[in-house]
């Protein structure tokens, strides 16, 4: 026999702990299904604003281009979505996109001459291998790795532009 307290037995709290824990079950499932690329971008290091940093970076054979600002964001379950801003070497502006996931899987690659698709996978937490291609054929591959402090991002790139020639590029991008 359960002593009553203000006429209910002990196992009120028992029935009280089991609707709290409910409660909070259903409040911890409800954010996870809202906000999971908000929470991956957290985990991503790429994700923010990178401006090319022209004195830090070497382009071979060249020319660089004047200015380039990028723009990373986090995309579905476990995928980035890029915008690239670029003022080319002759002044032209170009704006370079793609939406892919981390699953080695073509996309399409906007506003580039170079290329038309692009796939991306992580290496590991700071390391991200792309493959660029033209109709269906590699044209680049480039390893970005971000900085164990999150501030310096540094792409190496080799492969053929449009034009036929072959680079060899390192890019420094500065966390804006």
């Amino acid at each position: 026999v359960h002593a009553a307290r203000g006429g209910r037995s002990q196992s009120w709290l028992t029935e009280d702990i089991m609707r709290m824990l409910i409660g909070i079950l259903g409040i911890v499932v409800a954010l996870s299904l809202i906000t999971p690329s908000g929470l991956f971008a957290q985990t991503d290091p790429a994700v923010g604003m990178w401006k090319l940093n022209l004195a830090k970076s070497t382009y071979v054979p060249g020319p660089a281009p004047k200015s380039e600002m990028r723009t990373y964001t986090a995309s579905g379950k476990n995928g980035i979505k890029g915008k690239f801003d670029r003022v080319d070497a002759a002044g032209k502006s170009v704006t370079i996109t793609y939406d892919a996931q981390y699953d080695g899987k073509d996309v399409p690659y906007t506003g580039s001459p170079d290329a038309d698709a692009i796939s991306v996978m992580k290496v590991d937490a700071r390391t991200i291998n792309a493959i660029l291609k033209k109709n269906g054929k590699v044209v680049q591959t480039t390893k970005a790795v971000t900085s164990a402090d999150g501030k310096v991002r540094t792409l190496t790139s080799t492969g053929t532009i449009a034009a036929g020639q072959k680079i060899n590029n390192v890019t420094v991008f500065d966390r804006m």
